[in-house]
């Protein structure tokens, strides 16, 4: 194992070595899933006792109708203002299509519409992640997804820990992400694909991070993303499920899933809400694979607790 230098006198060491050999790795996971809280016990919350016991072995769960038809159609029509907006668009927060120059991820979205802030605070969303995490969160990061009819894009399989933690500085896995479906999720509009399973393993990658890597990784990403022998091993020992489910349903995953989505060629949008929860007793230290930390509109450096609104 090696140690990087991130503050004077805090040395931390570094159990999730990527990026920095010419061939990758598969390391077992020493991190729980579910986390204790500081007494021990399993954490309280509206996670009924089976379903934590499934996202433990499978690493993620999902929650057939977390939002109602109302508030659909007003998430709905929040995400059809911002990315009309030409203030939106320009913003440096914005990513858009390689192809077709359409919105692809408005990032740091809390921030951007107060709708989106108050579902983050909300206790149906947040309590979840807390119960999962053992302690108070705060927002690493939000955004939304649009996946447009006939021109949304792939995102390659990939574990959100190697980028957080090579490019991010997340010491540990004790963050966990939620995608709220705010378009009907088929098996053929490029819904979320993850190998259940696949948490438990980490697949270091190949290939030393370019300065300012998040410019092209957010719209393609190349650098982070595993090898072909590895999806291979995790598809044959784990298999691969898909997300699938109507407007308001979600999924909450761990951070080291492998997980990915096709392209969307049909004419029926596929858009969510993505927000990842980080423990505050995980907070970020300086890149352990990268010339300087992204942006905190990508990685959010303001530890607050997020709080009950």
């Amino acid at each position: 194992m090696t140690t990087i230098d991130t503050l004077p006198g805090n040395m931390v060491e570094d159990r999730y070595p990527t990026r920095c050999k010419n061939y990758p790795m598969m390391l077992r996971r020493p991190d729980p899933v579910v986390w204790p809280t500081a007494n021990g016990a399993t954490a309280a919350g509206p996670v009924d006792a089976d379903t934590v016991s499934g996202y433990d072995a499978k690493g993620f769960l999902t929650i057939d109708s977390l939002l109602s038809g109302d508030e659909v159609a007003l998430y709905r029509d929040e995400l059809d203002r911002l990315a009309a907006d030409p203030a939106v668009k320009a913003d440096e927060r914005t990513v858009v299509e390689k192809s077709s120059n359409e919105v692809r991820s408005i990032f740091e979205v809390h921030r951007i519409s107060s709708a989106i802030a108050e579902l983050v605070r909300d206790p149906r969303v947040v309590d979840r992640a807390r119960q999962l995490l053992g302690s108070d969160v705060y927002v690493h990061q939000s955004r939304i997804n649009y996946k447009p009819g006939f021109t949304g894009g792939s995102f390659y399989w990939h574990s959100d820990f190697e980028t957080w933690h090579a490019e991010d500085g997340m010491p540990g896995m004790r963050a966990v992400s939620i995608s709220i479906a705010l378009t009907d999720n088929h098996p053929f509009n490029g819904g979320l694909m993850i190998m259940p399973g696949s948490h438990r393993t980490f697949v270091s990658c190949v290939g030393e991070t370019p300065a300012d890597h998040y410019k092209e990784s957010l719209r393609e990403q190349e650098i982070g993303t595993p090898d072909n022998d590895s999806l291979t091993v995790l598809a044959g020992r784990y298999g691969i499920e898909q997300f699938t489910g109507p407007a308001g349903s979600a999924v909450m995953f761990d951070s080291n899933c492998m997980h990915g989505s096709n392209g969307n060629i049909t004419p029926f949008p596929r858009s969510n809400i993505f927000v990842v929860f980080n423990s505050v007793e995980n907070t970020l230290v300086e890149p352990f694979a990268a010339p300087r930390p992204r942006p905190p509109f990508i990685a959010s450096r303001d530890f607050t607790p997020v709080g009950n609104g």
